[in-house]
C-alpha cells in the first residue's frame, strides 16, 4: 500500500517538472524577442541619432572656399575650433555682414582688441564711413569687463560684430580669414599698462609677443594678405632723454616689461615685412585719452578719487623734484592718425607665405606734441567736477614709469595728413562730461558745483 502511494506521487512530479521546464522555454523565447526588439530599437534610434548629426554638421560647417590654403587636417580642427566659439550658419552670416564695406572700395578691416578704448573708437570711426569692420577681443578681466561689455553694445548698435576669442587662438583666426579676405587688420589688442607687468610680467609676453606672432602668422599665409597696422607705444623710447621723441631716436633702453614687449613687436614686424612680404605700420601711441577710456589711466582713476574724496598721489621725479610730464593725446586724433594709417598703406606683396617683393615698413607718433605736467591735469579735473582734490606729492616709484613723453609728429603729419587738434581742458571736459553721466553721478556733481558756488 505505501509502495503503491509512492509511486502515484512520483507521476504528480513529474508532470510539476515538465510544466517548470515549459514555462522556463516560454520566458527564454520571450527574453530572446525582447532582446531582439530592443536591439532593433537602439540601432534605430543610433541611426537617427548619427543622421541627425550628419545633417547638423552639413548645414552648419559647408566645404571651406577651394583657395584655402591650409591642410584638410586643419581644416578639420578649424570647425571644431569654431564650434566651440558658437560658430555656425548664423554665427558666419554675422561675420560676413560686419565685415562687408558699404562704400565703393571700402576696406574689410579686422580690428583685434574691438572692445577696447582705442579698438572700440576705431571700430566706429570705420563703420561710420562705410568700411566693413569685424571685432575680436576676449573681454579679459584686466579691468572691469563690463566697460569692454557696454563698448560692445554700443559697437553692435552700429552693426559691428565682435568674435569672442583670442589672438593666440590660430584655429579661430584661420576660421576667420576662411570666411572673410580682409583687406586690412587693425592689430590693438594688448596687455597693456606699466607697472601690472611687474605683478604678471608673463601676461604681456602672451599678449604682446605671442599674440602678435599668431597673427603675423596667419595674415602672412592669407590669399590675399591684408596690409597691418598695428599699436605700439610712445614707452619704446624708455630712458631717451632727447625731446621731442622722434622716430630715427634710439628705442634699445626700454625702462619696463611693457616697454620691452612693444620694442620686441617693432622687431618682429621688421622680420615678418623682410621675410614674407608683409606690408606692416606700427603707430606709437602717447598716453591716448578720453571718453570710454581705461580705468587705469590716471586722469581716469583720478576722477573717481576725487568724486570719492580719496588722496591721490602727484608724481615728482628722484632728481630735482620735477614734476611728471606727459603728452596727453585725446581719442579723436588717435583715431584720424589710425584711419590715416590704414589709408595709406600699401598693399603687402606676399601670396601664400612667399614674398614676391618688397614691402611696406612704417612706424609713426601720434601725439599732441604739448606735454603736460600731472599737476595741471589734476587742477583741470577739479575745475570740471567741482571738487577740491586731496593731493599728496611723492616720489615715482620705480615700477618702469618714465617721468615725460613728448611727440615729434612731423613723419605723421607728412604721409598722412595727422596733426592733433584738442588740447588737454577741451579733451577732459569732453570726458568729465562722459565719465558723470555713464556712472551716473552728474546730479551729484551739480550738487557740489552749486554749493561750491554759495560758499564762494
Amino acid at each position: 500500500m505505501q509502495y503503491g502511494s509512492s509511486g502515484g506521487g512520483g507521476g504528480d512530479t513529474s508532470k510539476t517538472t515538465k510544466l517548470e521546464r515549459y514555462n522556463s522555454y516560454i520566458r527564454r523565447v520571450n527574453s530572446t524577442k525582447l532582446l531582439q526588439a530592443s536591439s532593433k530599437l537602439l540601432f534605430r534610434v543610433t541611426l537617427l541619432v548619427a543622421l541627425l548629426l550628419i545633417f547638423f554638421f552639413t548645414l552648419n560647417y559647408p566645404p571651406l572656399s577651394p583657395s584655402s590654403n591650409h591642410a584638410a587636417l586643419h581644416t578639420s580642427n578649424s570647425l571644431l575650433s569654431s564650434a566651440f566659439y558658437g560658430a555656425g550658419a548664423a554665427w558666419e552670416k554675422q561675420v560676413r555682414r560686419s565685415s562687408t564695406p558699404r562704400r565703393p572700395n571700402g576696406f574689410s578691416v579686422l580690428v583685434t582688441g574691438a572692445a577696447g578704448f582705442v579698438g572700440s573708437h576705431c571700430s566706429l570711426a570705420l563703420k561710420k564711413r562705410g568700411d566693413g569692420v569685424l571685432g575680436l577681443d576676449n573681454f579679459n578681466s584686466y579691468y572691469d569687463p563690463s566697460l569692454k561689455r557696454a563698448r560692445q553694445q554700443l559697437l553692435q548698435s552700429h552693426q559691428v560684430f565682435i568674435v569672442e576669442g583670442d589672438i593666440n587662438d590660430a584655429e579661430l583666426l584661420h576660421k576667420l580669414f576662411d570666411i572673410v579676405p580682409f583687406t586690412h587688420i587693425l592689430h590693438l589688442a594688448a596687455q597693456a599698462g606699466v607697472r601690472y607687468a611687474m605683478q604678471n610680467p608673463l601676461s604681456y609676453v602672451a599678449s604682446n609677443v605671442a599674440g602678435f606672432v599668431s597673427l603675423l602668422e596667419v595674415a602672412k599665409s592669407a590669399d590675399p594678405q591684408p596690409a597691418v597696422v598695428w599699436a605700439s607705444s610712445s614707452s619704446v623710447y624708455g630712458l631717451n632723454t632727447q625731446v621731442p621723441f622722434s622716430e630715427s631716436d634710439r628705442t634699445d633702453r626700454p625702462a619696463s616689461l611693457y616697454a620691452a614687449t612693444k620694442k620686441a613687436g617693432e622687431a618682429i614686424a621688421h622680420t615678418y615685412n623682410h621675410i614674407y612680404g608683409l606690408s606692416i605700420t606700427g603707430l606709437r601711441f602717447f598716453t591716448v585719452y578720453g571718453p570710454w577710456g581705461r580705468p587705469d589711466m590716471a586722469y581716469f582713476f583720478f576722477t573717481k578719487d576725487i568724486l570719492h574724496g580719496k588722496d591721490i598721489n602727484v608724481y615728482v621725479t628722484h632728481e630735482g623734484d620735477k614734476e611728471v610730464a606727459r603728452d596727453f593725446t585725446y581719442i579723436d586724433d588717435i583715431v584720424r592718425g589710425c584711419v590715416g594709417a590704414l589709408d595709406t598703406a600699401e598693399k603687402s606683396t606676399g601670396s601664400g607665405g612667399k614674398k614676391r617683393a618688397a614691402a611696406q615698413l612704417r612706424v609713426y607718433n601720434l601725439g599732441n606734441t604739448a606735454p603736460v605736467t600731472v599737476g595741471k591735469l589734476v587742477g583741470i579735473l577739479e575745475s570740471y567736477l567741482g571738487v577740491r582734490a586731496k593731493k599728496r606729492v611723492i616720489k615715482m616709484p620705480r615700477n618702469g614709469d618714465v617721468p615725460f613723453t613728448h611727440a615729434n609728429v612731423s613723419q605723421a603729419f607728412r604721409d598722412f595728413g595727422y596733426k592733433p587738434t584738442t588740447d588737454l581742458a577741451a579733451g577732459l571736459r569732453k570726458f568729465v562730461k562722459w565719465y558723470v553721466g555713464y556712472y551716473g553721478i552728474e546730479s551729484r556733481v551739480k550738487k557740489e558745483n552749486h554749493e561750491q558756488s554759495a560758499d564762494d
